[in-house]
């Protein structure tokens, strides 16, 4: 298998350098969200390491045909990857594969064969978990009990994340004019540049008052550092700081682990749960499809959890009280 996948004659070998207009690979991934090529750019190292290389930008991938294509996906499935991610790297080779022909440098019979490769059947769990009301308040109070301006900021920054479904990154894309405080209509910017608008309400509009009184009106960045003197530093906030500031306040609520990404899948699980129709928070989520929006409710869980709980298992125990 490794054979087939490397290539041993050296058909794929490593090239010195392709111009950027001409690079089948670079092309792909500039017709991408930044948030997408990042994760596309990943899966194309293993494909890269797999074809023998190591900056798959480096690779010739004009040269690639459908044996090769073939033999990444046997080897991924053989890996243990989920059908997900198998799928989603072999799209991108197809992307790349489609770069190529358009810039005409893979003929479109050897295009054709390489689309015919077929994707991955099968399902897994779906991953991530959602947040009780409990871990939520723990979550808030941990900020409260947080005297600085970073206790404020974080107290927002967690009711956005829960309170209107955002990603962190779209959390650390906005600016102070994105938010009307009058109307609590908040304009963010998704995956694939798509605009929606928000309504920020209740607690989740007075964490935000709390931090705007704090940080004040001037136009930039919403939510920025602050160092540990308590001043706020003028310049946006990463999504890995997000990230680490909830790991952060996780450890002080006594939260178990959860991703940024929990929040949202808590938003649109609560949302449904109270009733909202799918097709509403579908666009409040800015999924592209509803099987999507779907994908991340988790009320399914605790509905199997109750049904089993109807069962009566006729064992006894046979530890003996003290």
């Amino acid at each position: 298998m490794s054979d087939l996948v490397r290539v041993p004659s050296g058909e794929l070998a490593t090239v010195e350098s392709t111009p950027g207009d001409r690079n089948p690979c670079a092309v792909y991934l500039a017709g991408l969200a930044p948030s997408g090529r990042a994760a596309m750019l990943s899966k194309l190292r293993r494909v890269a390491a797999l074809l023998g290389g190591e900056d798959p930008l480096s690779l010739p991938w004009q040269q690639l045909r459908y044996q090769h294509v073939a033999a990444i996906r046997a080897r991924l499935i053989e890996d243990g990857l989920a059908p997900s991610t198998v799928n989603a790297t072999l799209c991108a080779v197809r992307g790349i594969a489609r770069a190529a022909f358009n810039l005409e440098l893979m003929g479109a019979e050897d295009y054709q064969r390489i689309r015919q490769v077929k994707g991955v059947r099968g399902e897994r769990l779906p991953a991530g978990r959602a947040l009780s009301a409990g871990e939520l308040a723990g979550l808030l109070g941990a900020c409260a009990n947080d005297p600085t301006h970073a206790g404020a900021r974080d107290a927002a920054i967690i009711a956005l994340l829960y309170g209107a479904g955002l990603r962190r990154t779209e959390v650390a894309g906005l600016d102070r004019e994105h938010y009307t405080s009058e109307t609590g209509e908040l304009r963010v910017t998704g995956k694939g540049s798509k605009e929606r608008m928000l309504y920020i309400t209740n607690g989740a509009a007075e964490a935000l008052a709390d931090w705007v009184a704090i940080r004040g009106e001037d136009p930039g960045p919403l939510f920025c550092p602050v160092n540990k003197g308590g001043r706020i530093l003028r310049r946006r906030m990463s999504g890995q700081a997000i990230y680490d500031m909830l790991r952060k306040r996780a450890a002080e609520a006594g939260v178990r682990d959860f991703s940024p990404h929990d929040m949202r899948r808590t938003f649109i699980s609560d949302l449904l749960d109270a009733g909202a129709d799918i097709s509403t928070v579908q666009r409040l989520a800015g999924h592209a499809s509803v099987t999507t929006t779907q994908r991340y409710d988790r009320r399914g869980e605790e509905a199997k959890r109750r049904a089993v709980g109807l069962l009566h298992v006729p064992y006894r125990s046979r530890r003996v009280a003290a």
